[in-house]
This record gives C-alpha cells, sequence and structure tokens, in this order.
C-alpha cells in the first residue's frame, strides 16, 4: 500500500466508522494511476464505450482504427496485444461521417468524436503537461465542452488516469448505492451525497473506491434487513384493520 493511501485510510478510518470497518474487511486500496499517453485518445475511447458492452465496443473501436490503418499495413497487426494506433484530430476530422458510421458508430458519437478532434485542434482540449497543473475543477469545465463528455466521464479520467486523490463521483450510480448500503440508508441523492462527503475531504477518491467495495460486501445485509422490515409492517397493518373492516372482509 502506497504512504498516500495509508494517509488515506487513516484519516477515512478515523472520521467513519462504518467505513473503518468496511475497510479493515477488505482488500486494500487498489487505486493504480493508469496515466494517460495521450487525451485525445482516451477521450475518443470513452465516447465509443458509452452505453456498450466492453466487447461490442472494443469491436467498433477497432474498426474505426482500421479505416486509418488497413491490414496491408505493418501497423495493423493486432497480435501479442499489438493494438492499432488511434487516429490523429486531423485525420478524424477530415473523415466523412458516412465512413465513420459504416465501421459502427453511431449518428451521436460520430458528431462527438468530430467535436473532441476539432476542440483538440483549437486548444480547448489541453494536453497532459497542460493538464497537471490545472486544478480538478479547470479539466471538469474544459473536457465537458466537447460533445458527450460528461462530468462523471472526466471524474473517472481525474480518478484513474491522473491520480486525483480527491474525486467525489455523486453521479455514480455505484458510489450513491454503496453509501446507502453502508450506512443502512436509503440511497443519496447526488446533492445529499455531496455534503455527505465533506467529511471524507481531502481523500475522497479512496473513499469513492470503497464505496463500489461496498456494493459488493455490504448488499446482502442491507437487503436481508430490508426482507426483516417487510414482515414487520405486514404485521403492523393486520393489526390496524379495523373490526368492522375485517368482519365485511370475512362475508
Amino acid at each position: 500500500m502506497s504512504d498516500r493511501h495509508e494517509k488515506a485510510i487513516a484519516h477515512l478510518s478515523k472520521v467513519d466508522k462504518k467505513l473503518a470497518k468496511l475497510i479493515a474487511k477488505c482488500p486494500p486500496c487498489a487505486i493504480k494511476p493508469n496515466y494517460m499517453q495521450n487525451v485525445f485518445e482516451a477521450l475518443m475511447e470513452s465516447i465509443v464505450y458509452q452505453q456498450l458492452s466492453g466487447k461490442a465496443a472494443a469491436t467498433i473501436l477497432n474498426r474505426v482504427k482500421a479505416l486509418y490503418f488497413p491490414p496491408d499495413t505493418p501497423t495493423h497487426d493486432t497480435r501479442h496485444g499489438k493494438a492499432l494506433p488511434f487516429p490523429t484530430p486531423e485525420q478524424l476530422l477530415a473523415t466523412p461521417d458516412e465512413t465513420l458510421r459504416s465501421a459502427g458508430l453511431s449518428g451521436n458519437k460520430t458528431k462527438s468524436v468530430k467535436d473532441l478532434a476539432a476542440k483538440t485542434i483549437d486548444g480547448t482540449v489541453p494536453d497532459i503537461a497542460t493538464m497537471k497543473k490545472m486544478s480538478d475543477d479547470e479539466i471538469i469545465n474544459h473536457l465537458t465542452q466537447v460533445r458527450g463528455i460528461g462530468r462523471w466521464t472526466v471524474e473517472m479520467i481525474l480518478l484513474f488516469n491522473l491520480f486525483r486523490k480527491d474525486v467525489w463521483p455523486v453521479d455514480d450510480l455505484g458510489v450513491r448505492k454503496g453509501y446507502g448500503y453502508l450506512h443502512g440508508i436509503e440511497m443519496p441523492k447526488p446533492k445529499e451525497l455531496m455534503a455527505l462527503g465533506e467529511v471524507y475531504k481531502p481523500y475522497r477518491s479512496v473513499a469513492a473506491w470503497y464505496m463500489w467495495r461496498a456494493c459488493e460486501t455490504c448488499k446482502p445485509a442491507a437487503e436481508e434487513r430490508a426482507k426483516a422490515k417487510t414482515p414487520a409492517k405486514k404485521k403492523m397493518a393486520a393489526k390496524s384493520k379495523s373490526p368492522r373492516r375485517a368482519a365485511r372482509s370475512s362475508q
């Protein structure tokens, strides 16, 4: 475990006793930096993968890449884990929409990747060196100007690719569910979760990782609690039934 994670876990365990118990039961936090080599490529992949299974998205992405690196070129060799290169923003922008759609991109995704290419060329999408000097909010403000790139997508890049330590993705369903399971409450709304997460600062990225683990670890217990409440509610309802109504129902 890195020193960074040790500090985060010490803080989180201190401010949330229920989270401390979960941390003790789970394997160590496994957030590892997967640094981006190219912002354009990372965002293009994110757009292609939206609302698709991993297998289907990978197939479409490879078809798009193959438009620029056909089978008779050396770069097409995908054996031994060699992935096809991405097109440049300039190449993508010059490609007719119909060609991209023939590779499997939807109309909306075609517009999104072209907007990404244009905004990469004009500097709206910063390069890695520039991004490392920017705050989380600055990065979010820049990248969400691209069609098809929302706050959640950028937060995942901040968390897993840039290794920012205080990312709290309140729109993530897993984080919301995990918090509810862990604390035995209804799944909080994003605005509520934002306030609830204040106590985890400045290590909310690690807290989010454990909320995802809570979805796996705490869900069975939460479901058992819900089942236990259901018979009690039915029993109370039966007791509250008036004698007159009971007599009518028996006739």
